[in-house]
């Protein structure tokens, strides 16, 4: 039988939440948590909606995780995230001890790579580039139109 629950398939989920951001006018990052591949939660960038800076897909999405789940370790899940986190995702990353962590484009401005693998808890597991392009042409496109509606 052939498995349908790849990082593909559930990246292209992540990046159906990306849109969702884009068509609000938010920097389009999606995510999800997925477990046993059940979806557990899904979140986009809510920080113009909510006023507020720490509204990161990857922390909305943790804390619906763990309020679904009733725990606030996540060891057996997989985050999906359509863009590198930053150090303060990593950080929450790292202390609800994500099992896996899977990211499409990387940051190299924001993202944690840059300090390091060590900023997410030691057992977390890291995989990147999955779709990368797919996730890399949305934000390209969402910065594009920024910059042209400024002119």
């Amino acid at each position: 039988m052939l498995d349908v629950y790849t990082d593909e398939y559930f990246m292209k989920v992540a990046l159906q939440e990306a849109r969702m951001a884009y068509e609000e006018g938010e920097v389009p990052v999606g995510a999800i948590i997925v477990s046993n591949n059940q979806i557990l939660a899904k979140g986009h960038n809510s920080t113009e909606l909510l006023t507020d800076v720490t509204a990161h897909a990857e922390m909305i999405t943790i804390t619906a995780a763990a309020q679904h789940l009733g725990a606030k370790y996540l060891q057996g899940c997989t985050l999906y995230v359509t863009l590198e986190p930053c150090v303060m995702c990593a950080g929450a990353i790292r202390w609800a001890q994500l099992g896996r962590v899977v990211y499409g484009a990387s940051d190299e401005k924001q993202g944690f790579m840059r300090y390091g693998k060590e900023l997410l808890h030691p057992k977390t597991k890291l995989e990147y580039g999955v779709l990368h392009d797919e996730c890399q042409a949305l934000m390209q496109d969402f910065f594009r139109e920024k910059r042209m509606a400024r002119t």
